[in-house]
């Protein structure tokens, strides 16, 4: 027990030395130490309670009068800390209330702290959110204005520099939701005046190709004009007539010319004179910000093809008139220039492989369509003013650097129908001179009227010239007039050749090709069928050789006017001829023959009329008179054959002579004749001496020794024959 007391001291000490969050372990060790030293414990420290006690007890009754004193002092202190209570309190109040207007004043400048911080912020988002609202206001204006491009390039700037910095604010949001609205109504309005603007090209197309056309004409005509005037020896060997008048009017044309450029030099109009192209820019400008360029070139071309398949189709009736060709010609050209402009003035909208493309499907149609009504035309005249429109149209479009080539390819073809029409214009010429010729001798009473006729005609003969005035030119007035119709066929013929852009050569070929195709077979066609006429007596079958002659000597002439109108030398450069040769000897072949017909079938005319008595006793002693007229006839037949070549007026006397023997003959062996008495074939013996007598009086002179009598050899030996018979 002994142990266990200083054990529990040393317990206490740590209890009241050690602290309180550390006393668990100490008062553990109390009840893990012997069997009741809890309780033994537990009277140790009241024991050390009591001791404390005493021990307060002993300082409390030390310090007790101090304690009393302190209150003492305490109490006499309580009433001046009254007093100063009421001072502090008094003068609290006096400071409260002055600090009220301090304090409203303070509060007030706190406010207007706020207010001026406030406003200071608002200025500041103010001038941040300003250039914004400013170029919202500028995008609404340009709206307005319909300057649709600037008002893209406002958006732009709204989206990338300023909406970014105030995207906080709502109105700034609302704009970012309108920005995509603005900019579909941009592409509804831009696409609206694309529209506009392609109904305004297509009626607009017609004026634009006029002008170019116009433009290009008047530019070709002075450079023609101008190289002519300078040629010097253009058309010098001419007829002195034709080159008097070419010259004055070449003079005139030239004149007229300059005039004409000084007075259009100032008002040389454009394709963007006549249109406003600033829907396409604005259009294509507007796509391109937009990202949506490829579109807007997709939808420019298709609808430009479906215009071009519009104008390439022409009306049902325009090979009626040349204003309908060109009018067709001008909406074409108008709708190629305005394409042309659009590629020379944009970047990608139209490139020149689309316009390539978009020309080679237009030439096919435009070809197609020129063969089909072409065809139509009967009028060599419209023809005519057609290639000049289609010369004028291919230069046109030359000049913008599209291939026309084959547009001339046409112009060869349209030629030959050219010269057809020609042909049948010609050809009506041809057979109404045919018509009012009196197949005459041309009479000339003097000088003057002798060279009128050598000046429409190349005629020369020595002996002719020797007469005296009045005579007569051996051929009739159809021979001048046709010689100067074949000239005006060459002409015309020339017309068409000119501006082909072809060599002298090639032209001085198509026109004696043309000159050939006029004698070989319009000519020759309309001689043909003069001679198969039956008004056509032998008289004027006569005039007909003699004048085929003529006119086939003329070829030459013609092949001299060829070569001097296109300036082709036949010596040094080889040039085809002229067929008139085989169509006039064909001519006068078809009029011999039709001589030879027309004489046997005068001559059975005579027979027919032979009204010979077969019974009759004795003959009248003079030769029947059906038999004196027809040798008669044949005479004065004969004596108008002088001016046919020998051999013609020959074999005609010849078969006549002939034709006469067998029809006679023919009369005795015919099957109808039962009987003849003597006095009959005495009869008919006088009238073969005179068919005999006839012969020997040689009614076409040239025939050798007895050729002529030997045509009726045989009519006089049946004639003895039957004289012995009887």
């Amino acid at each position: 027990m002994a142990e266990s007391l200083p054990e529990h001291d040393r317990i206490l000490q740590e209890i009241e030395s050690t602290d309180t969050a550390c006393v668990g372990p100490t008062l553990r060790s109390v009840y893990d130490d012997q069997p009741n030293a809890h309780q033994r414990f537990m009277e140790k420290l009241d024991a050390c309670i009591r001791n404390h006690d005493r021990e307060i007890e002993k300082m409390c009754n030390f310090h007790h009068q101090g304690f009393v004193d302190a209150i003492t002092e305490l109490l006499k202190v309580r009433a001046d800390a009254e007093k100063l209570k009421v001072q502090v309190t008094d003068t609290n109040r006096r400071l409260q209330d002055a600090g009220k207007e301090v304090i409203a004043q303070t509060e007030e400048i706190i406010r207007c702290r706020v207010q001026q911080r406030n406003i200071t912020t608002v200025v500041e988002k103010l001038q941040l959110c300003l250039p914004v609202l400013e170029m919202y206001s500028k995008l609404k204006e340009q709206m307005k204005v319909k300057r649709y491009y600037s008002a893209l390039k406002t958006m732009e700037q709204l989206e990338n520099l300023y909406l970014p910095r105030v995207s906080q604010y709502r109105f700034c949001q609302i704009m970012i939701e309108n920005l995509p609205k603005l900019r579909e109504e941009i592409k509804e309005i831009s696409m609206s005046d694309l529209k506009d603007f392609l109904e305004s090209i297509r009626k607009h197309s017609d004026r634009i190709g006029e002008t170019a056309m116009k433009q290009a004409q008047q530019q070709k005509t002075f450079s023609t004009t101008l190289q002519k005037h300078n040629n010097v020896n253009y058309g010098r060997n001419m007829h002195l007539g034709r080159s008097r008048i070419l010259e004055s009017k070449n003079e005139m044309t030239l004149k007229r010319t300059f005039e004409e450029d000084d007075e259009h030099d100032e008002e040389v109009l454009t394709a963007q004179d006549l249109v406003d192209f600033s829907p396409v820019y604005r259009c294509l400008h507007i796509y391109s910000v937009l990202g949506d360029g490829e579109i807007f070139e997709n939808y420019y071309r298709k609808q430009r093809r479906k215009q071009a398949r519009l104008v390439l189709q022409p009306q049902s009736s325009m090979h009626e008139t040349v204003e309908g060709y060109r009018r067709y010609f001008s909406q074409i050209v108008g709708f190629f220039v305005v394409e042309d402009h659009i590629l020379h003035v944009t970047q990608g909208l139209v490139t020149r492989t689309y316009t390539d493309e978009l020309w080679n499907m237009a030439l096919s149609k435009i070809i197609a369509v020129l063969r089909t009504h072409s065809s139509y035309c009967n009028d060599p005249d419209l023809v005519l003013e057609l290639k000049n429109l289609i010369v004028v149209f291919a230069d046109t479009l030359q000049g913008y650097g599209f291939p026309v080539n084959r547009l001339f390819d046409l112009l060869f073809e349209i030629r030959d129908q050219y010269n057809e029409t020609l042909l049948k214009k010609w050809s009506g010429l041809f057979r109404d001179i045919f018509e009012a010729d009196n197949y005459s001798p041309i009479p000339v009473a003097n000088e003057e009227e002798y060279k009128i006729v050598i000046s429409k005609f190349p005629f020369q003969d020595s002996e002719l010239d020797k007469q005296s005035f009045p005579k007569k030119l051996p051929m009739s007035q159809s021979v001048p007039q046709i010689y100067i119709q074949v000239k005006e066929f060459i002409y015309a013929s020339l017309k068409f050749s000119e501006s082909l852009h072809r060599s002298s050569t090639e032209i001085d070929d198509m026109l004696r090709k043309s000159t050939n195709l006029l004698l070989t077979r319009t000519l020759s066609s309309c001689l043909q069928n003069l001679i198969k006429k039956p008004h056509i007596g032998l008289t004027e079958l006569v005039q007909i050789i003699i004048n085929t002659t003529h006119l086939e000597l003329a070829c030459k002439y013609l092949e001299d006017f060829i070569s001097n109108i296109t300036n082709i030398s036949q010596v040094t450069v080889h040039t085809a001829r002229l067929y008139g040769l085989s169509t006039f000897k064909d001519a006068r072949h078809a009029a011999e023959g039709e001589i030879y017909t027309k004489l046997n079938q005068k001559i059975d005319e005579f027979i027919q009329i032979a009204d010979y008595d077969w019974t009759m006793s004795e003959s009248d002693g003079r030769a029947s008179g059906y038999l004196m007229d027809l040798i008669n006839f044949l005479r004065s037949t004969f004596q108008v054959f002088t001016h046919l070549p020998g051999k013609v007026a020959q074999t005609a006397c010849m078969s006549a002579c002939q034709h006469l023997s067998t029809s006679l003959m023919q009369m005795l062996l015919d099957t109808e004749l039962k009987q003849i008495s003597m006095g009959a074939i005495q009869q008919f013996n006088l009238d073969v001496i005179q068919c005999e007598l006839f012969a020997s009086s040689e009614p076409v002179p040239g025939f050798q020794g007895d050729t002529l009598q030997l045509a009726f050899i045989d009519l006089r030996q049946f004639s003895v024959q039957c004289c012995l018979f009887s």
